[in-house]
């Protein structure tokens, strides 16, 4: 085991128990924490969130209307969303005016690709990888018909080498140098969410600027799971949610950014209420007058409870020291865990995958740390036979908790704020379990 200290915050927030996760074969220890590694996918509720929605409920029982500008906990709702700026900024590495907590991830993505997607007639494909995630794929697409495009034309997806899971570093700058002068934006994942890959993002950025490229990245995956460092790295825009690394909530509120270079050659394009000047936003002018940066393009007013509990999650993070402690213990315990399933009877090294008939399993995130956060994607073999389903539903009556990705995928996901050696031991003995069975 690990001589890694771990850091005091798993008593910060709510593990789920074995009864109630569906964990039926651990009979003699139900009422104990379950095996909670799919943090990638939802995080935890930090206790801190419970007691500041609780606050926010009550305060909205107790003073109705009044407590958007008298709130006895000093977060009015008419600004409780700037309370949230300075640890977006420091998560992502932005000035506080870059930065805006408001809607859902692909609300802005769609906003964010309507004011930086300007297609020419020469300038016109958004570069991509082949395997986005299905609802960054679809607003792509549909940006492209917008300005009457033919996506299968418009959107240049990029696919990993034959035989291979990620794609090259090299491969992806050699595209934007080659096809530089047609892309209009260059978007990726940070971290991609079906591999675990994370991209060479300064390097990706660099290049597209280069060719003259808009630059934007979804953060979903990469937001509190990997360094950042966006204005540093010159990056135009970003959007991403809150419910995976940054533990807000199911269907939390997100957030985007936008470099303040920008701020006097653009202005928000759909205008909000929310996104106008404060000073004068209650006097209700008929004309809109934006906050200066990423603020102006809110539209509407958040909702408080989610608000309460994202801020409840980042203050967490806050007394973890934020993203320097927090990466280097995902390190250790991505890591630790790795090494426990390498020692697998069933894994399998990626260059004996192709025409593997026993039941087994291989790792596709990268094994340099540098090109991956906190997940780790098991495909399982032989591909395509269902054998990843019975690992899973075996996992879970045990009370390890992944999630899959059709057809053949499990992500495992050690969490630098709540999981520990112990969990990654559990997992790794219930996985080989798994396959016992199988077999």
């Amino acid at each position: 085991m690990s001589s890694t200290p771990e850091l005091p915050m798993r008593d910060a927030f709510s593990l789920p128990i074995n009864r109630e996760v569906g964990a039926h074969r651990l009979l003699n220890e139900s009422d104990k924490p379950c095996t909670y590694l799919c943090g990638n996918s939802l995080g935890l509720m930090s206790k801190r969130s419970k007691e500041l929605m609780e606050e926010e409920i009550n305060v909205w029982a107790t003073r109705g209307v009044v407590g958007h500008f008298d709130h006895p906990h000093k977060r009015g709702w008419v600004a409780i969303a700037d309370h949230v700026a300075p640890y977006f900024a420091e998560i992502v590495g932005a000035k506080e005016g870059e930065v805006a907590c408001m809607s859902t991830l692909t609300a802005n993505l769609h906003l964010m690709m309507d004011s930086f997607y300007k297609p020419t007639q020469e300038r016109y494909k958004i570069l991509c990888e082949a395997r986005a995630f299905p609802s960054d794929q679809y607003a792509f697409a549909s940006q492209a018909r917008a300005h009457g495009l033919d996506p299968a034309k418009a959107v240049l997806e990029m696919s990993p080498r034959p035989g291979e899971f990620c794609l090259r570093e090299q491969d992806i700058l050699d595209i934007i140098e080659k096809e530089g002068a047609s892309i209009a934006v260059v978007i990726f994942s940070g971290v991609q969410y079906y591999t675990g890959q994370w991209f060479p993002m300064q390097t990706i950025t660099r290049k597209a600027k280069e060719q003259g490229c808009i630059c934007g990245w979804d953060l979903a995956h990469a937001v509190g799971n990997v360094p950042l460092s966006l204005h540093d790295w010159d990056v135009d825009f970003a959007v991403w949610c809150t419910y995976k690394y940054l533990n807000s909530g199911p269907g939390g509120i997100a957030g985007l950014y936008v470099h303040e270079k920008l701020n006097d050659t653009m202005k928000p394009k759909f205008a909000g209420w929310w996104g106008h000047d404060p000073s004068t936003r209650f006097a209700m002018p008929p004309q809109f007058s934006p906050i200066q940066g990423a603020g102006g393009y809110q539209q509407s007013n958040p909702n408080i409870i989610a608000v309460a509990s994202l801020l409840g999650s980042l203050e967490t993070f806050k007394k973890a020291g934020m993203m320097a402690p927090l990466r280097k213990r995902s390190i250790v315990l991505t890591g630790f865990l790795e090494n426990l399933l390498f020692q697998s009877k069933y894994f399998v090294p990626l260059k004996d995958v192709e025409g593997r008939e026993k039941p087994g399993f291989t790792i596709i995130t990268p094994h340099d740390s540098e090109h991956r956060g906190a997940q780790l994607s098991l495909i399982f073999l032989p591909m395509g036979t269902g054998v990843m389903q019975k690992i899973m539903e075996s996992l879970q009556s045990h009370g390890v908790i992944g999630d899959e990705r059709q057809p053949d995928v499990i992500r495992l996901a050690p969490i630098h704020l709540y999981n520990n050696e112990a969990d990654c031991e559990t997992a790794a003995k219930y996985l080989n379990i798994a396959f016992d069975e199988v077999v």
